[in-house]
């Protein structure tokens, strides 16, 4: 069974026992989050049901891992000719979830 999933203002497409890493969620380490499905296919692809926007009666469940921050990214400006160079840092916060369901 595969399904699309919108979690945090992005799409994901999710199977069984997958694990994905999205934006910051408000729930602790250990619990499950349970968020309706935009789209539900059978693993072959034959029978689709899209949802307008959600599809009725489909749950998909997940079991929050851990908290954590991402890489660092570095943002540099620079401007010829004129003395000016700037050097910004930034971490992300973010979660690690498995689907343990999808229905």
């Amino acid at each position: 069974m595969i399904a699309v999933v919108e979690i945090g203002g992005k799409q994901h497409i999710v199977e069984q026992d997958m694990v994905i890493v999205v934006d910051r969620q408000h729930a602790d380490v250990g619990s499950t989050i349970t968020l309706p499905a935009l789209l539900v296919a059978s693993a072959d692809g034959k029978t689709v049901k899209v949802g307008t926007p959600t599809v009725e009666g489909s749950q998909i469940s997940f079991k929050v891992d851990e908290h954590f921050k991402a890489d660092k990214i570095r943002v540099f400006k620079i401007k010829s000719k004129k003395r000016y160079m700037r050097t910004q840092g930034f971490r992300a916060y973010q979660t690690r979830l498995t689907v343990t369901a999808i229905a």
